[in-house]
């Protein structure tokens, strides 16, 4: 064969595999924060670095859990659980993954500045048994410990050493490390590139243990924050993913030749948080007292915000006002006790007068305008309520990159937050947003520091009974004290909605999760 013909062929050969490279173009309202796994205990955070690093266990398309890096778990006394891992698997770089890796990844995420120290705080100590087998043992009985683990991913020791990333990256602080742009996990895809806030892009893992459903080669992943340009990049064909949907368009998305949207119930519950702890409110007209101590003026509040038009106007139909935090979905959730206080003005100018604010005050708010359905707009609508009681809102939104560094230092006097329960039971909502904050780890999301002895009590009281129907009381008794304390204001329960072309297969899970594995391209 001559020279010229053998670069013909190779040539030809080239092209084809070119030709047939499929790549996904997914866009959002906002980045991920971080290539660290253990940066942020946020949705898009996890969804995304879920197809890249991987935990002990899963969520199947039926939100069932389901064995991951570990094969299977057992109970061997009421504390301590044996995992037994799958053999075979290599991070990105070759290295094979092993008990060590989980020791170590444990001992990341209780590191001071981890976003998953809530997930790790219930452990006592992981114990190596073998190369492919550890023993978890938690400080009570937690019968729900799998359930925890389903989005805490695992890390490669050798690799974290290597690079000087044995600590996790601390988002409060602005402290970055290798972890930040550089990833070495076992999933299905593998980071290629990292442009903060520009792109980032994943691409298949030909190594990876187990066959996968997907057919994409490549997954470029891009933030879009303007809502009319995201839609546009759909339209024109230059995205083939996209969420959130703007409410706005959802008809005429649907209406769009070649494009879908799929819609769907979410387990994220949005709500407002308040100070509770400092004597005197960063942010506020209040000198030398905080007014959101006093239980008229959070029920003030709450009673002055109008849930109903915000559901109408706002989110235009999408979005279940509660008076929980957490909704239908999750296990633990009471339908007879979602009723909100009524929405009456008069009735809050009354408490607020009687707490000694006759004439209202002013209070700053932070709010993110580029994480949830239209959460800008909640909040100034929310700004709008409150002005009607007298109550000046100095609204701050900005983009979560410096949105949520911010309320997790608990630089705020009122928040906007929403909250999806990773172990879809009501446990995970009281531990993380309503428990009182602990140095361990426990109310690390409860960033007003609401605190109530006997909601902690029954928190962990929760967390270890296996009845039913005890379990469902002790639940039912804690929401009852929260929600007399007022402790939070609950909002609604957002829905879902995503909009992609009609050649994409993919799957919506209620966690607002996608996973790349599941998606395939015609």
């Amino acid at each position: 064969m001559n020279l010229n013909k053998t670069l013909l062929i190779t040539a030809l050969a080239v092209a084809a595999g070119a030709a047939q490279a499929v790549t996904l173009r997914v866009s959002n309202q906002g980045d991920v924060q971080s290539m660290d796994p253990h940066s942020l205990n946020e949705s898009l955070q996890l969804s995304f670095m879920g197809s890249v690093y991987e935990s002990l266990v899963t969520r199947g398309k039926d939100m069932s859990v389901q064995p991951l890096l570990a094969t299977k778990w057992s109970q061997t006394s009421p504390t301590v659980w044996r995992f037994e891992l799958r053999k075979g698997v290599k991070f990105h770089d070759g290295t094979p993954f092993t008990a060590d890796d989980v020791i170590f990844s444990f001992k990341r995420a209780a590191d001071a500045g981890s976003d998953m120290r809530g997930y790790v705080a219930p452990i006592k100590e992981v114990r190596k048994v073998s190369d492919s087998v550890v023993d978890i043992e938690t400080l009570t009985p937690f019968p729900i410990l799998p359930d925890t683990l389903t989005v805490f991913a695992m890390m490669s020791k050798t690799w974290c050493e290597q690079n000087k990333a044995e600590r996790p990256v601390d988002r409060r602080k602005g402290v970055e490390n290798t972890a930040s742009f550089k990833a070495n996990g076992t999933g299905p895809f593998r980071l290629k590139e990292r442009q903060p806030s520009v792109r980032t892009v994943i691409v298949r893992n030909f190594t990876y243990w187990e066959k996968v459903e997907s057919n994409l080669d490549e997954v470029v992943f891009t933030p879009i924050g303007n809502d009319a340009t995201r839609v546009a990049a759909l339209l024109s064909g230059e995205t083939d993913v996209m969420e959130p949907v703007p409410l706005q368009d959802v008809e005429r998305i649907k209406a769009a030749a070649g494009l879908t949207v799929l819609q769907g119930p979410e387990l994220r519950t949005i709500f407002l948080g308040m100070d509770q702890k400092r004597d005197e409110l960063l942010n506020s007209s209040v000198k030398g007292k905080n007014p959101f101590k006093d239980k008229r003026v959070r029920q003030a509040f709450y009673q002055a915000i109008d849930v109903d038009t915000i559901k109408a106007r706002v989110m235009r139909g999408a979005a279940a006002p509660t008076a929980l935090m957490i909704g239908p979905g999750v296990r633990g959730f009471m339908p007879e006790m979602n009723k909100r206080l009524p929405y009456d003005a008069e009735a809050a100018k009354k408490l607020l007068a009687e707490a000694g604010y006759p004439n209202g005050f002013e209070v700053g708010m932070n709010c993110p305008n580029d994480r949830y359905v239209n959460d800008a707009a909640i909040c100034q609508a929310v700004a709008a309520n409150l002005a009607r009681i007298g109550v000046k809102v100095n609204l701050q939104a900005e983009t979560k990159v410096s949105y949520f560094p911010k309320i997790l230092r608990r630089d705020t006097s009122f928040y906007l937050l929403g909250w999806t329960p990773s172990t879809a039971d009501a446990h995970d909502a009281f531990y993380n947003l309503m428990a009182s904050p602990t140095d361990a780890g426990r109310g690390q999301y409860n960033l007003g520091a609401y605190a109530n002895p006997k909601l902690d009590e029954l928190t962990t009281k929760i967390q270890t009974e296996t009845d039913k129907t005890k379990r469902d009381e002790m639940i039912r008794e804690a929401f009852k004290l929260h929600t007399d304390d007022v402790g939070h204001i609950p909002l609604h329960q957002q829905a879902l909605a995503w909009a992609y072309k009609k050649n994409v297969t993919l799957t919506q899970l209620p966690t607002n999760y996608m996973y790349f594995k599941w998606v395939t391209m015609k």
